[in-house]
């Protein structure tokens, strides 16, 4: 089976894009499957980290002259240049689309070219031309895509179908239940953190009230400012520097509490019932931010632009403050997450009902 993804990652819309079609290609490849990806060379992404993966990648070209959406360019640019790629391949079988920049006018351009077309989403604003419909990220199977894909399409939605990395499953049987007291705390504000909450957290961690906390801060290799936190870690003995890393599951497990972006490391954090602050750094997490702090399972600082060093450290002290508050918010994390039906995503992706529409 031949299963092409079109997706992309920047400085500006940062990683987690392709991280999670990543986890998605590595499953699909234990299945026998062939697993490439079209990216647009834009500044700051991850192709070569694919390539390293063991992916082959096309590349359509950077327009200096970009486009304000999401995808760089208008539309039919970017199905023309995606639909070249697709009849010099080999028969796709499935085009996955994880992009916000695409909706049915870009999909029915290229729907004569593949046999199914599935789509990652999670923002229910634009309507699709698809045989599947992925979104992992709400906490209710409520149809909010009824009249934005075809009656055919099968909807996968819910936090049960979220794309986690087979680490967390295997981390998640040696969980141990967390009693709300803090010692160790995890910074992580996804692949670029565009808006530098890393720095601004790594200030409020310096007061030494937080001098006893183990503190671990995750960067990913595209973040612009890595060198510079890497080196301020460096000069405060509790705060230990890890950049794109193959252990996350690992460190979100010995924490007792995490400070990070309201993005898709929210679904890793509440899987193995991590309480959090957390802060929202791009419009596409309010959502998914507002209705993970409404459960309780985490507490949301508000938007970059209003957050200040001194609020993230007046959470910390809140938290550590009130273990059964903390405690509470980790089994809100658990409750939230559902039955894992991941397996049920690789199979209908794999399986041959859907067919072009």
């Amino acid at each position: 089976m031949n299963i092409i993804f079109r997706v992309d990652s920047s400085y500006e819309m940062g990683t987690g894009h392709v991280m999670r079609c990543l986890t998605l290609a590595d499953e699909l490849t234990k299945k026998r499957a062939k697993v490439s990806f079209i990216c647009r060379d834009l500044p700051g992404n991850l192709t070569n980290y694919i390539t390293d993966r063991g992916y082959p990648v096309f590349l359509l070209p950077f327009h200096i002259r970009g486009h304000s959406s999401w995808l760089q360019v208008d539309f039919q640019t970017d199905a023309m240049e995606t639909a070249q790629i697709l009849i010099e391949s080999p028969h796709v079988d499935c085009l996955i689309i994880d992009q916000y920049g695409i909706d049915q006018r870009w999909e029915k351009l290229i729907e004569k070219n593949v046999t199914k077309i599935a789509v990652i989403d999670d923002l229910a604003d634009r309507p699709h031309q698809c045989s599947i419909l992925l979104d992992p990220n709400c906490s209710y199977a409520e149809d909010r895509y009824h009249d934005l894909v075809p009656k055919s399409c099968v909807k996968l939605v819910g936090t049960s179908y979220a794309i986690l990395r087979p680490e967390f499953r295997l981390v998640k049987k040696q969980l141990a239940d967390r009693d709300g007291k803090i010692n160790r705390i995890l910074v992580f504000f996804g692949g670029t953190d565009p808006t530098n909450e890393t720095l601004k957290t790594l200030q409020a961690l310096s007061n030494f009230h937080f001098s006893s906390l183990h503190i671990d801060v995750v960067v990913g290799e595209m973040n612009k400012n890595k060198d510079v936190i890497q080196q301020i870690c460096s000069h405060m003995p509790n705060v230990y520097f890890h950049s794109q890393i193959d252990y996350m599951a690992e460190l979100v497990r010995k924490a007792d509490f995490s400070i990070g972006a309201g993005g898709s490391s929210t679904w890793e954090r509440c899987y193995l019932g991590l309480p959090s602050l957390s802060i929202i750094t791009a419009d596409n997490q309010r959502e998914i931010t507002k209705l993970v702090h409404d459960q309780g399972a985490t507490c949301c600082l508000g938007v970059s632009a209003e957050v200040t060093m001194k609020r993230i450290e007046n959470g910390i002290n809140t938290m550590l403050a009130n273990p059964s508050l903390v405690k509470k918010m980790s089994e809100k994390a658990l409750q939230l997450m559902g039955e894992d039906k991941f397996n049920d995503v690789i199979e209908m992706i794999m399986g041959g009902d859907n067919g072009r529409h």
